[in-house]
Order: structure tokens, then sequence, then C-alpha cells
């Protein structure tokens, strides 16, 4: 089946007890035993597993073209997971532009409590090999990366991770398995926050791993899952399972939009840079095209100026609304230097646009009435 109709229809089925065709929210915590001791339905208690839960990861399995999902109550808590299915001594490859509470999760939690982290330039082969060592467990890929929008070349990597017996792990979350699966590019895990696209409408918090193999690994995955309960409720998977109903439509509306506002922006005479995959003069643009159906909704620019002018040009915009976060249907503009802290990479006149589902003209517009005011 096509990637549309699977959003449609994976996970879904129609209530079996009143035939409803929105799937019901299943609230109840604990579920009944049969006079044998077994349960027979399934699910014993809703930390473990839930009926919202179950329809939830098989819609994400589909769409990734894996075998097998977990969800998680956040995104932060799907990557940590996946961290701690290490073991203390391992070392893990992670890119040097990467979402800044990745970097944080490492640099703070994980590096004391005893995992090696080397960050690199992951759109560069050679520098991934040679930062690899024989304790290499996993390597971390984020494409297009946040908030840069470099690209890497999934494929690549996973050849060098697997003939040094690590995983790869990508965060797909700008992407979705719309614009991109990375487990047909041989990565092992497809990491989402699915509070972002896949729920779509900023009202949800959410995250999950696919994998490519039910192996031990995964196995750990579901274990600690388990074990730490930083589970999704039935409502929240409910929410993300229907805004994935939509998600192939509103991915081709974010990503056509976003195209018109980066080509505004790369002629716009106060504007140093701008940061998006679908242009030709972006160092990624081939590899994007190659592996990616579209660049998507997400891209960044640098201001003519310093971080204070990049701050004006953000309180002046009025169709954009500065907050954190994306992939809701209103766009969003956000100085992303201010907001990661003393240790960030990021350029300090750089903002980070969430293109949302307005029409381009009227982004465009805004956007030019805070650059030129």
């Amino acid at each position: 089946m096509r990637i549309e109709t699977l959003a449609v229809h994976a996970g879904h089925a129609a209530d079996t007890a009143t035939g409803a065709v929105t799937p019901p929210i299943h609230l109840s915590t604990t579920f009944e035993r049969a006079t044998d001791g077994a349960y027979p339905r399934g699910h014993t208690y809703t930390r473990t597993s839930n009926p919202n839960r179950a329809a939830l990861e098989a819609s994400l399995t589909a769409l990734e073209g894996g075998v097998a999902c977990a969800a998680f109550s956040s995104g932060s808590a799907a990557a940590m997971t996946i961290f701690q299915a290490l073991a203390p001594g391992d070392h893990v490859l992670a890119p040097e532009d990467v979402y800044h509470g990745t970097a944080r999760l490492l640099r703070e939690t994980f590096v004391p409590w005893g995992l090696a982290v080397t960050f690199v330039d992951m759109t560069d082969p050679i520098a991934v090999a040679r930062a690899l060592r024989s304790e290499t467990r996993l390597i971390w890929v984020e494409t297009p990366s946040n908030p840069l929008l470099t690209i890497t070349d999934i494929a690549r990597v996973a050849e060098l991770a697997h003939a040094a017996g690590a995983r790869v792990v990508c965060d797909n979350t700008w992407a979705t398995p719309i614009l991109q699966r990375p487990l047909a590019l041989s990565a092992d895990l497809a990491l989402h926050a699915t509070t972002k696209y896949l729920g779509g409408h900023s009202d949800v918090l959410g995250g999950a791993v696919v994998a490519r193999a039910d192996d031990d690994f995964f196995a750990r995955i579901r274990q600690l899952q388990a074990a730490g309960g930083a589970v999704p409720s039935p409502f929240d998977c409910w929410l993300v399972l229907r805004g994935i109903r939509t998600v192939p439509y509103r991915m081709r509306a974010h990503s056509e939009n976003a195209l018109a506002v980066a080509r505004f922006l790369a002629e716009h005479a106060a504007v140093d840079a701008v940061h998006y995959p679908g242009l030709e003069a972006h160092a990624g643009y081939e590899v994007a095209r190659r592996q990616m159906a579209l660049p998507g909704g997400m891209l960044s620019f640098q201001v003519r100026g310093d971080g204070e002018r990049a701050m004006a040009v953000a309180a002046r915009a009025a169709l954009f609304t500065r907050a954190t976060s994306l992939g809701g249907p209103e766009s969003l503009i956000e100085h992303r230097a201010s907001i990661e802290g003393p240790q960030t990479r990021t350029p300090q006149n750089l903002l980070r646009l969430s293109i949302g589902l307005e029409h381009p003209d009227d982004l465009i517009a805004d956007l030019a009435r805070a650059l030129e005011a």
C-alpha cells in the first residue's frame, strides 16, 4: 500500500463492540484476567500495554517500514531510553549540529553515567570513520539537523557503523516517514518526537522508536519502556494517531510553503544565509534529493547583523508566533541561541522557522515587514 493509505488505515479498525469508525479511548489502567489467570485480550496493565498505544505503535511501524515500535511520553524519553539501553563504557558518535536537548542529555546525564561521546561532523563520512572506536556501539544521526539543517547520508553512515559493529539511530522527526524512511536506508532505529509533525496540531506530547529488527537491543528498549513507565497516555496516543491520518498531505503543504519562503529569504538583502535543503545552493542538496521525497517544512536563516538584530526581526513578526516547537499548522519563529544557552554552537544571528499551513504569500509578506522595518 502507498503511504497515504497506510496513514489512514494502519492501526485503525472499526470498534468490535460498537462498530465505531473512530477508535474509542481506553482509559482503564488495568485489564481483566480470564478464569485461568491468563490475559486473552493481550493487555494486563496500561504501563505495559494499552489498546490505544498498541494501535499507535502498529501505525508507526507500518509507516516507517519497521517490524516493531515502542511509544513514549516524549521524544526526549524515547532518546533517553535508547542511550540507557547501552552499557557504561560504550561509545556514542553524535552530530555536532544536533537538537540541543539530545546534546545536553548525552553531556549532562549519560557521560557521568559512563557513556563516552564524541561529537563529529556527521555530514563528512571521513570524519565519521576517523571517530569510530572499537567500543563504538551507536551512531546518532539527525537529518535534517536542528537548527542548521545539515544533511547526513544515512546509507553511508549505516555502512560505516555496521562494518564497525555499531547501530545507527536516525532522528526522523523533521522529515517524518512521509519524506524520509531511514530504515530502508539501513538505519537500525528511527526516532520521533511525535509531538511535532505526526501529532501535527501543537496539542500533544509524545515520542516513539521504530526498529528495523526485533532484536535483543530493541527488547532492552521495550523492557526499559515498561519498567520506567515513560509512556504516553491513551488520549495522547489517540491524538497522535488522529494526526497521522492527515500527515502525508500536511507534509506536502509544509514543504511547498517552506520552499517559497526559503527562496524569498535567499534573495533578501537583509539576509546573510538561508539553511534549507530544498535550495540548490545548499551543501546537502544532492544527498537530500536522493534520500528525501521533499525537503520539509523547517528552515533557518541568518539576518545581516548580530543577535540583537535577529531578536528584533523576530519581535516584529506578526503572523509568525514566537514560540518553541514545530510541526503544527501555525508558523513559528525562534531565536535558537537564546533558547540553547551559553554552550550553544548556533550563530547568534540565526532564526529558526517552522513553516505552517498558512498561505505562503502571507508568510512572505510578514517576513518582509519584519526584515525591512
